[in-house]
């Protein structure tokens, strides 16, 4: 039925994710919380006619936890053939597709592989391109689309917010979707870092978002694309007849499921696991007995209440042997649409999967593609440039050709060590013309070329130029010209983001609808710590969104148009919020908890507080500016009178001072007087006393001077009777 003839749903309630009843999980065990009894199936005409009999029984169907128990065997054998045949319908229509995807992950993954053209193991190097340009992808879009911060959902207010409590509700969903995907949903983030390395390679993946039933939580889990089997002519996902997951499920789980009433009881003997495999694994382990059973969890249309309409269900099914496992609804009584007389108009099937695409294809089918396709063909150009070139320079380092008869060697092959000589029975003409090198051409520099301008077209398409992989430009490249280069490549990697983006908001769609039906409140208020219910859940006026800029793919842009707010505030004055300017400045820069660093009442209000009238402000000024005036004067005439009390009580003091001093002058007068005459009787004591000592010295010297010339004399005289004495014997002995 068209989509014009289906009621309005609320904005957060999207067809493709609404909650679901406890049977929704198709693979989880159900029936807890069920019925003890299961009401019959009974088709319409049987007990029941009209309307209000197939409605009855889409009820009935509703409750029951696995239809296929209700059903007769035949009805179930038909059931399974018919899913089992579509199946490999779709499979078919892709066989192409699985064929190139497989030629791309061996290229993306440098699988070494041996050539025997032109020669055994003859060389086979695969250039590294297809790779390059998928981590160089994987590198950006990581750290954007998953925020560094933890805010990976966001949410914006549809409407007016007089009071704010759309927007107050709206932040608590928010931050705890986030930390539900970050530390609920264990392995969210591991499977959107292997999501966003394998979309550039295949163009297309696939994510599951359901219940839990046994872990009690919400689950979004990755889906290789060659796991989803969809038929490659199909336009949307969410319009396609069948989608059929391929599930490899362990002979122990397969038998748990059958345990726990969620599988039919069923004897399958061992897997087989090279039974039509090809497709999903080409690389095919031998069988033991872990080997798995191909089940498949088909999503296609039944009319199981033969009122002509088919109705969405989930058939499960041994792919091996077209047993039908389970059956279960695949909508609820919120997707079912009545007119006003109570007449069934339409059923809009409830959807699990959610789309990754990567570049959409040309051709209008249903698998988008990817570097795999766009670069293949020249990275399979470059290797086999590159394998000539090498093979050329093998066999011109390694000369081989041929040897004549006529030279009289022993014949077979002859081995040479470096520096080694042999010794032959020919001279060196025969040697010469006996001796015939195969002609053959050093590696061709044309062909070198040609590998380069491939090189670089491939890198122009990918967008991986030296610029983008870390690599600065010239010296003399001004800066505004590497932005702009910048910018330009990157406009490939934002329309991609964009992709991406509307991806993520339809799976937290998803996640938003089945929060409203599972969630337990105690578990939500213990994260924000706000008591709420989970009906904020089905509350509209707000919708969920990642929390990534898909226009802005590297912190240096998103911190250029955090600048350029900061700029803008400054010239536009009471035009722009501070508050909110400084909020996306500090989102931009990543800071971590920057909440804390806003003032209390600001983060409290969200407004800073409002800027004061010039004019008031100049006069409050003016005001100040008197108050310290007169306050000033007050202590000026202060100071004058306590200097004037302070000079008064230093005269008095000084003439206290004065007479005090007149007394004690005259007092030490008369005491410097019987001083000097003290002193001058000591002076005349003293002089006389060196009168006396000097004529005491004087009369020594003149005593010394005596006895000196007497004790001269004395000598004088006994020299000159010495004299006389010898005079008197010489003239004696003359005589005689």
């Amino acid at each position: 039925m068209p989509n014009s003839t289906i009621p309005n749903l609320p904005m957060q309630a999207d067809q493709a994710s609404q909650g679901t009843n406890y049977s929704a999980n198709p693979m989880a065990p159900q029936g807890m919380g069920m019925p003890a009894s299961e009401p019959a199936i009974q088709p319409a005409g049987e007990d029941m006619t009209g309307e209000q009999s197939s409605n009855d029984s889409l009820r009935a169907l509703l409750e029951s936890v696995n239809i296929a128990e209700k059903l007769h065997e035949q009805e179930l054998k038909d059931i399974g053939e018919q899913a089992r045949r579509g199946f490999e319908t779709d499979l078919n229509s892709r066989r192409e597709w699985e064929r190139n995807i497989d030629d791309w992950m061996k290229l993306a993954q440098q699988v070494k592989e041996q050539k025997s053209y032109p020669w055994p193991r003859a060389s086979n190097i695969k250039y590294p391109l297809l790779s390059t340009a998928a981590m160089q992808f994987a590198a950006r879009a990581y750290p954007s689309l998953v925020p560094s911060d933890g805010k990976i959902v966001k949410t914006q207010v549809v409407g007016k917010d007089p009071d704010g409590s759309k927007e107050d509700l709206a932040e608590r969903i928010a931050i705890y979707m986030s930390y539900q995907l970050m530390h609920e949903m264990h392995g969210w983030e591991e499977d959107m870092d292997k999501l966003l390395i394998m979309l550039p390679i295949v163009g297309t993946m696939f994510k599951k978002t359901y219940w839990d039933p046994i872990k009690k939580k919400n689950c979004s889990r990755l889906i290789l694309p060659k796991n989803l089997v969809v038929n490659y002519w199909t336009q949307c996902l969410e319009d396609a007849e069948r989608i059929s997951e391929v599930i490899e499920m362990s002979p122990r789980i397969l038998k748990e499921r059958m345990m726990a009433g969620i599988f039919l009881e069923k004897e399958f003997g061992p897997a087989n696991a090279s039974w039509n495999w090809d497709n999903i694994h080409p690389d095919v382990p031998p069988n033991d007995e872990t080997t798995p059973f191909q089940i498949i969890e088909q999503h296609t249309f039944l009319d199981l209440d033969k009122d002509g309409y088919k109705e969405p269900y989930i058939v499960t099914f041994n792919r091996q042997t077209g047993d039908v496992l389970r059956i279960t609804t695949r909508f609820d009584e919120k997707t079912m649409f009545f007119s006003d007389d109570g007449k069934l108009q339409a059923i809009e099937p409830i959807h699990y999967y959610t789309k990754f695409s990567f570049v959409p294809a040309p051709d209008g089918s249903f698998y988008d593609i990817g570097f795999g396709m766009l670069l293949g063909p020249i990275n399979e150009s470059v290797n086999t440039l590159i394998n000539l070139l090498v093979d050329a320079g093998h066999l011109s380092n390694l000369q081989s050709g041929f040897i004549g008869k006529g030279l009289q060697l022993r014949m077979g092959e002859t081995r040479f060590q470096p520096g080694e000589w042999k010794a032959v029975n020919a001279t060196g003409g025969d040697l010469k013309n006996q001796v015939v090198p195969l002609p053959v051409k050093e590696p061709s520099a044309v062909l070198f070329q040609l590998m380069g301008t491939l090189v670089t077209s491939g890198k122009e398409l990918a967008s991986v130029a030296e610029i983008f992989v870390g690599k600065m430009p010239g010296q003399n490249t001004p800066a505004t010209t590497t932005m702009a280069t910048i910018e330009q490549g990157m406009k490939v990697f934002t329309a991609v983001y964009k992709r991406i983006y509307r991806s993520l908001e339809s799976e937290f769609l998803k996640l938003f609808n089945l929060n409203a039906t599972y969630l337990d409140y105690n578990t939500y208020a213990e994260v924000v710590d706000v008591q709420v219910d989970p009906n904020d859940f089905k509350q509209s006026g707000f919708k969920v969104v990642p929390g990534a800029d898909p226009n802005a793919v590297s912190q240096s842009e998103k911190l250029i148009k955090a600048q350029g707010l900061m700029e803008l505030l400054q010239v536009g004055q009471g035009i722009l919020n501070p508050v909110a300017v400084i909020s996306r400045v500090l989102q931009a820069q990543e800071q971590p908890n920057w909440e804390e660093l806003l003032d209390q009442q600001v983060a409290q209000t969200g407004q800073s507080q409002p800027q004061p009238d010039p004019k008031i402000l100049a006069l409050q000024q003016k005001g100040q500016f008197e108050g310290q005036r007169l306050a000033l004067k007050q202590q000026d005439q202060a100071f004058k009178q306590a200097l004037a009390t302070h000079d008064q009580a230093t005269q008095q003091a000084m003439a206290q001072q004065a007479a005090q001093t007149e007394q004690t002058l005259q007092a030490a007068s008369s005491a410097a007087q019987s001083q000097q005459e003290y002193q001058a009787n000591n002076v005349r004591i003293a002089q006389e006393a060196a009168h006396q000592q000097q004529a005491l010295h004087h009369a020594q010297q003149t005593h010394e001077q005596k006895m000196h010339q007497s004790a001269e004399q004395h000598r004088q005289k006994m020299e000159h009777s010495k004299s006389q004495q010898r005079a008197t014997s010489k003239r004696g002995k003359s005589n005689s």
